[in-house]
């Protein structure tokens, strides 16, 4: 396969591609979302080929997972040597290497001096279940502070903790009680303003809210846990103020209540450091992970400060999580994210922000770029002067970009995340700001 080029030989979907697709809507559950008919059959490094021949750049990275992009040869080599051995053995209640191998070192490279615990899960919205365990068991109380535009994942407790869009909640309440959402400090769009365009002080707003919440209607004393995504995933990749961060740092030192961050789509060096924290300054009780830590293997993680993970034996367990196979994958991931990948997310990183704020300054529809690493946001507005959001130009920049070969996901309200595997270089970068700078010029300008 190509490394580097997209080439679109069937317009998609093409004829075995229509095939798969007809039977996957004959059998699978309607509430798949499937946003554009992608048909994968192989990938290598960036690069994905689909059924008909078809050849993409992938930005989107599987939803940040492909870490390591696609069937990296010492990621499948791991697989392959752990899966020749044993394929399963339950963790909770048997031993072997690579789990505790991997439990250790994930316990020292977590953000903070104290000794870690680690808790091993199949998924992301596993990890947040279990993290809701894990504080209400250790303070011995219920409340939890979330933020608006959080994603946390779509079983139960998840999607009680996340607000970025009604319909993860439509229909399946009652949800869980003692969930209290609070503005998250959004430098360009205050949450908080009806003219958010007119805010000056976004910081302040969102800090105004939490007092009054303590004040009016919750005790501080009260709280379990602060649930917080370092960086806004589906909600955005909106990086907050540090300061925004450190107050809910001091409010849990004060408090007594457990920081959790949910760093399953900003960690394992997707922002040029393992953790979005660390770039934040800011180091958390529990760290929450998944999509990349495997290269695509269902793996998450719950990291907590050993003097937090206090539950008591028995009160947790997984029969899947931290899979053998999973394992091998995860400590091969680690190996090139250390190795070089974290630092080649950080120089192509900078130059990919470079490259789209160049597209920034040639159309007035981008209004906002953020983000750190390869975990780039670049948000649409109809207007830069009243900042109103370009609903419904997402999913039309994806189809276009996607006709091209250059696979892109949006997120938010109107933005389009930059989330492609951290192997790729300064000529898989510009050749994807090519295309986005061709999709931009062909979609509907605002009047």
């Amino acid at each position: 396969m190509a490394k580097n080029y997209p080439h679109i030989q069937t317009p998609p979907p093409g004829p075995n591609a229509r095939r798969i697709i007809a039977q996957d809507q004959r059998y699978a559950s309607p509430s798949y979302i499937k946003e554009y008919p992608l048909v994968v059959a192989r990938g290598a490094g960036p690069m994905i080929e689909d059924v008909d021949g078809n050849r993409y750049l992938d930005f989107m990275a599987g939803i940040a997972v492909a870490s390591t992009g696609h069937a990296h040869p010492a990621v499948v080599s791991a697989i392959e040597s752990a899966a020749r051995k044993f394929l399963h053995i339950c963790s909770t209640d048997f031993y072997y290497e690579s789990f505790g191998t991997l439990c250790e070192r994930l316990a020292k490279l977590a953000p903070g001096p104290e000794p870690k615990r680690v808790f091993l899960t199949n998924s992301g919205t596993e990890a947040n279940e279990g993290a809701i365990k894990l504080a209400r068991a250790h303070t011995k109380r219920q409340n939890i502070i979330a933020f608006r535009g959080a994603f946390h994942g779509r079983t139960m407790g998840a999607i009680s903790l996340g607000s970025s869009k009604v319909r993860y909640r439509h229909n399946f309440g009652p949800l869980l009680p003692g969930i209290y959402h609070l503005p998250y400090a959004d430098p360009y769009h205050c949450q908080v303003c009806r003219e958010p365009a007119s805010c000056t002080d976004s910081l302040a707003c969102a800090i105004n809210e939490a007092e009054a919440l303590f004040h009016e209607r919750l005790a501080p004393d009260e709280v379990a846990a602060v649930f917080m995504e370092p960086i806004l995933g589906e909600g955005g990749y909106v990086v907050p103020p540090k300061a925004f961060v450190q107050y809910w740092r001091d409010f849990c030192d004060e408090h007594g209540a457990v920081l959790v961050f949910d760093e399953v789509q900003s960690g394992v060096g997707r922002t040029g450091h393992m953790f979005a924290s660390q770039l934040l300054g800011v180091a958390p009780d529990v760290t929450l992970l998944a999509k990349g830590l495997a290269s695509g293997m269902p793996l998450g993680a719950i990291v907590a400060k050993e003097s937090v993970m206090t539950w008591e034996r028995g009160t947790h367990g997984s029969t899947f999580g931290g899979n053998p196979v999973c394992c091998a994958a995860a400590l091969a991931t680690l190996d090139l994210i250390e190795g070089s990948l974290m630092a080649n997310a950080r120089s192509v990183g900078a130059f990919l922000m470079n490259g789209v704020r160049e597209l920034q300054r040639k159309h007035d529809i981008i209004g906002d770029i953020r983000g750190a690493g390869l975990m780039i946001g670049v948000h649409f507005v109809r207007d830069r002067a009243t900042k109103e959001p370009y609903h419904g130009l997402v999913p039309e920049l994806e189809k276009a970009a996607f006709d091209r070969g250059l696979l892109l996901l949006g997120c938010g309200r109107s933005t389009i995340r930059l989330a492609p595997p951290l192997v790729i270089d300064e000529e898989d970068a510009t050749i994807a700001l090519r295309i986005l700078d061709e999709v931009i010029a062909s979609v509907r300008v605002p009047a």
